[in-house]
């Protein structure tokens, strides 16, 4: 029998493996043959995630800035002396997160479908395509489809965006830049992004779900971009849970990743919260073993450690993204004419991609910003809550 049983072996998975692993016998399923297959992600990250994930992925280009395009076509720069981001192969860094959770030695078992699991005589069994595997406890880290997290009664996420991208032979002019574009035509409910790497460009969006599949969006985007007569070198889609899972824990059980709703409501990233909670996942399994308790009540300190760490910044993003979603096209452009000032391009300028609601709560304490904005501020507010 395993202590620990991951399903998922994605980069949640396999971060929470790598740190359990000198301790317990850890066994990491997949339901894919390999790791990183398929890629659902744009690969644009932080020096912080970097440093989270433990590996040194290739990195295929280093960001210092974005143009922020609003609905009338009107544009925002920003742009710092330090990168903000780089783009990296999302395989390559699944394959080495896989490869460090190995040497620290867990286990992998690929191409094995979890199906359900039960709690019996003091241990889980996971019932697989491939047979049962017993284990002490198991960790739900099997993305935005998870079925872990569907175990537990009355917990999905408050709302899933569609996302497409393709990556485009064409070669940006200026390679330190993103273009991210916001409005109803473009990405309803979020935003699209252009960014270079070399000689293609990775173009894609997301929608909010009631406005269905977002390739279409995506072919107007290109249109729009001069860029519908290059050639597509690969294309991706996929689904983002956003809004945070109701809990994170159950008898022997706990979420982490996609799974857990980990994702941060105003970018879509989630690498760096779920990197994060892994460490307070680490501390609860650990006090688990050593009290011999799995129970739920036990298991609910993650929660709570995960709320103190990244819960403020995942909670004030969703409340900031449901004022986004209620305003129209005339009211982000007027959002334009109050931010198109130096003060705020500085704060601009300064911020992390890791905490974008630390940005927007900046610029409101500016008096000026916030003189304008309110109005705008307290009609989204209130259609927000409807």
């Amino acid at each position: 029998m395993h202590d620990v049983v991951v399903i998922g072996g994605g980069p949640a998975g396999n971060k929470a493996a790598s740190l359990l692993a000198g301790e317990y016998d850890v066994l990491v399923i997949e339901e894919h043959e390999a790791p990183g297959r398929p890629v659902q992600c744009t690969g644009l990250i932080s020096d912080e995630v970097i440093m989270l994930s433990g590996v040194r992925p290739t990195i295929l280009n280093e960001l210092y800035g974005a143009n922020i395009f609003f609905p009338n076509g009107r544009s925002i720069e920003i742009r710092s002396k330090e990168r903000k981001a780089v783009l990296i192969d999302r395989y390559e860094m699944d394959t080495m997160m896989a490869a460090k959770a190995e040497d620290a030695g867990a286990k992998h078992q690929y191409s094995t479908w979890y199906g359900s699991h039960s709690i019996t005589d003091g241990a889980v069994t996971v019932e697989t395509d491939k047979g049962d595997i017993k284990a002490t406890m198991i960790i739900g880290a099997d993305g935005h489809n998870s079925r872990t997290a569907g175990t537990i009664s009355d917990n999905r996420p408050a709302e899933y965006v569609r996302g497409v991208q393709a990556d485009i032979r064409h070669r940006a002019d200026d390679q330190e830049m993103i273009n991210i574009r916001i409005g109803s035509g473009t990405a309803p409910g979020f935003f699209s992004w252009e960014i270079p790497f070399g000689e293609l460009t990775r173009v894609g969006l997301c929608t909010s779900w009631e406005y269905g599949p977002p390739a279409e969006y995506l072919k107007r985007l290109l249109k729009k971009t001069g860029l519908d007569g290059c050639e597509v070198v690969s294309r991706y889609s996929g689904r983002i849970p956003i809004g945070g899972q109701r809990r994170t824990y159950a008898d022997r059980l706990l979420l982490i990743g996609d799974a857990a709703c980990q994702v941060k409501p105003i970018s879509g990233g989630g690498l760096q919260p779920a990197f994060r909670s892994a460490y307070a996942l680490a501390e609860t399994v650990t006090e688990a073993f050593d009290e011999d308790d799995f129970s739920e009540k036990a298991l609910s300190v993650y929660g709570k450690r995960c709320a103190k760490d990244t819960g403020k910044e995942l909670s004030r993003g969703y409340r900031l993204r449901k004022m986004f979603t209620s305003m129209s096209d005339p009211e982000l452009n007027r959002i334009y004419d109050i931010a198109d000032r130096e003060s705020i391009r500085s704060i601009l300028n300064d911020g992390s991609i890791d905490h974008p609601s630390d940005l927007i709560l900046q610029m409101m304490r500016d008096p000026v910003t916030m003189l304008r904005l309110a109005p705008l501020l307290a009609k989204a507010t209130v259609r927000s809550m409807r």
